[in-house]
Order: C-alpha cells, then sequence, then structure tokens
C-alpha cells in the first residue's frame, strides 16, 4: 500500500514563515494601490462639484454659490451649497441639509460629497475656501469673490478642497500672516485634494513634515491651542504659501 508523505513540523513552520515574509512584502503596495484608488474616487468627487459650482454660476449670471455652511450670521442671502446641521446631527438631518443646498439639483448624488476615506455615516467632507463667496469676516482676509468674473487665472484658484468633515461656515486659511486657522488633512498618502474654478481637481502631495504633523493633530486639541500654537505658525512652510495663493490668488505678506 502506497504511503503518503506527509509535512513534518519543521517543513510547516518554514512554509509559514515564508508566507508571512511575502505578505508583509506585498501588503504595503498592497494598501498604497487601495489608497490610490480612493485618492481617483475623491479626485473624481471634487471634480464634479466644481462643475455643479460652475452650473450654477452659469444660472445665476454668474454669480457664484455662497460657500458658507452656516445658516445664520454672516450668511447674507440665506442659502449655501450645503447646510451644517450642528455637532449633534442626526445621519438623515444631514442628508435632509445636503438636499436643501443650491448645488443638491447640480449634484443629486450623495457619494459624491464624500471622500472614501472619510468618517463612517459623514455625508459631507468637502468645503468651499472663504475667498469663494464664503465666510467673509476674518481679520486681514483677502478680497472675497461673489462673481465669477472677478476670477482671474482660474485654473490656479482653489474652490474646494477635502476638509475631512462638514463644518461651519467654510474653509479658513489666513491671507495676510504666515499661519494655518482651519486643519487641513493628510490622505491618500499625505496630501490633500483640490479642486479648481475651472473645474479640474488635483492631488497635493505635502512636502513639510509639519504640515503632516498638523494633519494628524487631534481634531479638539486643533481648534483650542493648535491653531495658535508653534506648527501652525511655524516659518518657512512651503505647503502653507502654496495653500494660501491657491485660495486667495496670492500672499498678503512677505514670507
Amino acid at each position: 500500500m502506497h504511503k503518503t508523505k506527509a509535512f513534518t513540523l519543521v517543513e510547516l513552520l518554514v512554509v509559514i514563515a515564508i508566507i508571512a515574509v511575502l505578505m508583509a512584502i506585498l501588503m504595503p503596495a498592497l494598501n498604497r494601490v487601495r489608497e490610490q484608488g480612493k485618492r481617483t474616487v475623491c479626485l473624481n468627487n471634487l471634480k464634479q462639484l466644481a462643475l455643479s459650482w460652475i452650473l450654477y454660476a452659469d444660472d445665476n449670471n454668474n454669480k457664484i454659490v455662497n460657500g458658507n455652511t452656516n445658516t445664520g450670521g454672516h450668511n447674507k442671502d440665506g442659502t449655501c451649497w450645503v447646510y451644517w446641521p450642528g455637532r449633534g446631527a442626526t445621519k438623515q438631518q444631514r442628508i435632509d441639509d445636503v438636499k436643501r443646498g443650491l448645488l443638491f439639483q447640480y449634484c443629486p448624488n450623495f457619494k459624491l460629497y464624500k471622500c472614501p476615506t472619510g468618517i463612517r455615516d459623514e455625508i459631507v467632507t468637502y468645503a468651499i475656501v472663504d475667498a469663494m463667496n464664503g465666510y467673509d469676516a476674518i481679520p486681514g482676509a483677502g478680497t472675497i469673490i461673489r462673481n465669477r468674473m472677478q476670477i482671474k487665472r482660474p485654473g490656479e484658484r482653489a474652490v474646494f478642497l477635502d476638509e475631512g468633515c462638514l463644518s461651519p461656515c467654510s474653509w479658513t486659511i489666513h491671507y495676510d500672516r504666515e499661519q494655518w486657522w482651519d486643519q487641513i488633512t493628510a490622505r491618500h498618502g499625505d496630501g490633500t485634494n483640490f479642486a479648481f474654478a475651472d473645474g479640474h481637481s488635483e492631488y497635493w502631495k505635502w512636502s513639510d513634515p509639519r504640515t503632516i504633523e498638523i494633519a494628524k493633530m487631534d481634531y479638539d486639541q486643533w481648534q483650542g491651542s493648535g491653531r495658535n500654537g508653534p506648527l501652525a505658525t511655524a516659518k518657512g512652510n512651503k505647503d502653507l504659501y502654496k495653500v494660501q495663493r491657491a485660495v486667495w490668488g496670492k500672499l498678503g505678506y512677505i514670507p
């Protein structure tokens, strides 16, 4: 009778060790591929929102949609692209406040309002920047654009970015000083996606490790002491200069 030779324990351990080594080699590569796929989806989402933003302006004599998500205070026309329902809002309330927004008729797909790496049950992770008809009460802000004809070099002017979660008002960065205000995100390989006034979107990978530290800081810590701390006010951060120029068109100070 023929006997089938079985693996010895040592041989099995060797095979398992080889598989573990191969997995350790392959997993980072697979994670990078997965993250690049999410980056592509996020870029497409922002492109679709930018095109919706353009269509709204086309239908409204080049007036651009209100970027301020807060329904009170400085929201002068009482309407905005989406509404911020508050921190304690239910998922259904967040959905309803997207539907009430002025861009929903141009972009009625909820999946396009959220980065695929966003927090579960978040409905909107993107934001419009202050300069594009957003919050106008930041001291020292640059020119707030309300009509598309005001935009020079639209391919260089950011409209949307991936903020990480919907917040009141619009996304703020200083114009007249070398300092971050709202927290920047680091996704898809330590960078952030933007959409521009000509309708295209871009991925920007951060070059300064201080930018990544800011992005990975606890949200409450940033909102408290972080935004005025040494990371926010550090000199020579080229990522900061690049974002400020994209938002405001130029720097309001000399670095």
